[in-house]
């Protein structure tokens, strides 16, 4: 080390004095002590007054958390027609802490906010003016409900347009709507409080139908600075239906039309108590069209105005209305229930080929009237003295009850009532819509059924059926005896369009043979080309099917339940038809048969070329 190296360092040990190192040691503890009193008053305020300066802090990061709302799953029709869908709509916020916030310029704030408001959603100002006096501090205040897409955008433009405008956001919702109001109402059904189905598919597939609402979390500071987490919504799947939009329109259209024509105001107005039609293909079970009168607009299901005047409404109690409501609300092809009349009678015939009771090569002498039991039961040609002798096909052309009350008492009761179960009566369809109902209750056991009942039961009376189980009962009797589990929906989709599920046919029993469906069918389609079915034809095609008439309880009074059941073409049937008339308006209901054929073929003649069903000679 050189000399000038060592004299320096020699000059620097004496500077830095035993004193100097004990003043520095002196401020080293000086300043621990400062950071352990720093250290112990903010454990002293936090654990004094921790909540107080919380609350502070809080005051000026307001936290917001908002529903982000689902949207509910239309229902489709099998073309893909939106029948059920939710629109989006807004609610109108208003966030009082947020307007008047800046002290200078509220004023200016909240002249332009109500200005707009009043302008594009016709929200009162005195409602502004009352949030901020009596919630000046609130951050949530609904100002409307509802509001529409245009409204909402022409809002959006005078916001960009106008710094003054604040403190209104919107809230997103969805409201159910029907595109074709009434079209297919009992079949859809409607939603209430936003996404409860009451009615319909809209209540069967209901839980398909929903989603799962989302969340948004976040913090809102003093300067409106937002931090959001966001937990998005899960859209609802999508219905796609078996019917037909456009087959169910001609099917609304003549019956509404028929309804006109019986129309008879000293009569009690309408053309009849309940009228109704169901389509569907025999060979799957899906129904393509179930329509009934009187029917409701499902966008606003509530209204009894069409069938009612006010005096008669003001002068009803609430239950009245709810009665009422329910009642029109309830699907006759599903829910309702009455005797069949004639169209058993195929049922009937098919039993007794089917157990050995008939040959086919029976003959029977009708003198208008049969003694069964204590009672003489009539045919409907008593005042004619009888249909004379007649084999199974007269028979079943000419509806001879006295016929058939031997072919009943030919089968026996026990072997009756278990083919009635194997048709599906006294049985739930298991369609998938509400209110399905099995009329067991309605029906004889082997106890209960008496010679008498069972002559009656076999021409159609003393027991009851539902629309649905007779038509997809007599699907069997005409597709070779295949009995398939009736449906109205054939797919889900996600929200996106992506099938989720493909809903199939469902092939639950063997009802007859192939040669006794041919039978029934032969005997059927003559009923139609010469027999009470006529009315029925149309041309080009070929028809077969048979007409109904059941007197209703009390018996005597003129109130009868009319129908036709039929299909087409006669070679492996695509299409079949069951149009029910409850007390039609005219003078004699017991003769309508024919007026109820000229329905149906009225129908079948516009329907026919839109499904292109085979033609004669094709």
């Amino acid at each position: 080390m050189s000399k000038r190296r060592k004299k320096k360092t020699s000059i620097l040990k004496q500077k830095f004095t035993l004193k100097m190192q004990k003043k520095l040691v002196m401020l080293f503890m000086l300043v621990l002590l400062a950071f352990a009193g720093l250290i112990g008053r903010i454990t002293y305020i936090n654990a004094s007054s921790g909540e107080e300066y919380a609350k502070v802090v809080l005051d000026q990061q307001q936290y917001v958390s908002r529903t982000i709302p689902f949207k509910r799953g239309d229902i489709l029709d099998t073309n893909g027609t939106k029948l059920a869908t939710s629109e989006r709509v807004y609610n109108i916020i208003l966030d009082a802490k947020v307007l008047a916030s800046d002290k200078k310029k509220s004023a200016d704030h909240i002249a332009a906010t109500k200005e707009a408001l009043q302008t594009c959603f016709e929200i009162d100002p005195g409602t502004v003016d009352t949030i901020l006096v009596e919630k000046p501090e609130s951050r949530y205040s609904i100002l409307k409900k509802r509001a529409d897409y245009d409204s909402v955008q022409e809002f959006y433009k005078l916001e960009e347009d106008d710094d003054d405008i604040r403190g209104i956001w919107m809230e997103e919702d969805y409201v159910r709507k029907y595109p074709y109001n009434n079209l297919a109402c009992d079949v859809l059904g409607f939603s209430v409080n936003g996404d409860v189905g009451l009615a319909g598919l809209e209540a069967s597939y209901n839980d398909t139908l929903n989603g799962t609402d989302g969340r948004e979390y976040g913090y809102q500071n003093a300067d409106l600075t937002t931090t959001r987490t966001v937990k998005e919504a899960q859209n609802g799947n999508t219905v796609v239906m078996t019917l037909d939009a456009n087959l169910q329109s001609i099917v609304e259209k003549h019956l509404s039309a028929f309804n006109e024509e019986h129309r008879n105001e000293a009569q009690e107005g309408a053309g009849f108590k309940n009228g109704a039609v169901i389509m569907m293909d025999p060979n799957t079970g899906a129904v393509l069209a179930m329509a009934s009168l009187p029917d409701f607009d499902l966008n606003n299901p509530r209204d009894l105005s069409r069938y009612y005047t006010e005096e008669q409404l003001e002068a009803l109690s609430s239950d009245e209305k709810l009665e009422l409501l329910n009642s029109l609300w309830r699907n006759f092809c599903v829910s309702d229930t009455y005797e069949p009349g004639s169209t058993i009678k195929p049922f009937t015939i098919a039993t007794g080929l089917e157990n050995g009771a008939l040959t086919g090569n029976e003959s029977y002498t009708c003198n208008g009237s049969l003694h069964v039991g204590d009672y003489d039961i009539q045919c409907i040609s008593y005042e004619r003295g009888g249909h004379g002798a007649q084999n199974l096909r007269q028979v079943m052309e000419n509806s001879c009850n006295v016929a058939l009350m031997e072919i009943g008492m030919a089968i026996g009761v026990e072997e009756f009532i278990k083919y009635q179960h194997i048709f599906g009566f006294g049985e739930y369809s298991g369609i998938d819509l509400p209110g399905d109902v099995s009329a067991a209750s309605l029906m004889f056991t082997e106890d209960t059924m008496r010679v008498t009942e069972l002559a009656t039961c076999a021409f159609g009376q003393s027991f009851n059926v539902s629309m649905v189980q007779l038509a997809t009962g007599f699907c069997s009797l005409i597709n070779g005896g295949n009995y398939y589990r009736p449906r109205m929906v054939r797919q889900i989709q996600d929200a996106g369009g992506n099938v989720v599920e493909t809903i199939d046919p469902v092939l639950e029993k063997k009802t007859i043979s192939v040669s006794t469906c041919e039978t029934i069918k032969n005997y059927m389609y003559n009923v139609v080309e010469n027999g009470s079915g006529k009315d029925a034809q149309v041309e080009g095609y070929d028809v077969g099917g048979k007409t109904g008439t059941a007197e209703k309880l009390p018996r005597g009074e003129n109130k009868n339940v009319v129908s036709f059941i039929g299909y087409a073409p006669q070679d492996n049937p695509e299409v079949v038809i069951y149009v029910v008339i409850d007390e039609p308006n005219v003078p004699e209901q017991w003769r309508s048969s024919g007026i109820v054929s000229k329905l149906a073929g009225d129908i079948m003649a516009e329907a026919f070329p839109y499904l292109n069903i085979t033609k004669r000679g094709e």
